[in-house]
């Protein structure tokens, strides 16, 4: 039975540094793609807002 309880804690350690894994990743992929899509997302706003002006010309 005590090892039993002792495979519990361990599979529950590894879950647990499963999921900071993950989370690191996560973190990673943000920070490099984070500007490229903020841009992305800066020339579409520029695009439709001069799109919105000639329409309001007339």
């Amino acid at each position: 039975m005590r090892d039993l309880r002792l495979e519990k804690g361990q599979g529950l350690v590894e879950y647990a540094l499963i999921l900071v894994l993950v989370a690191v990743v996560i973190l990673a992929v943000l920070l490099i793609l984070g500007p490229i899509i903020g841009n992305t997302f800066s020339k579409v706003n520029s695009d439709l807002e001069s799109v919105s002006y000639v329409f309001q010309m007339f």
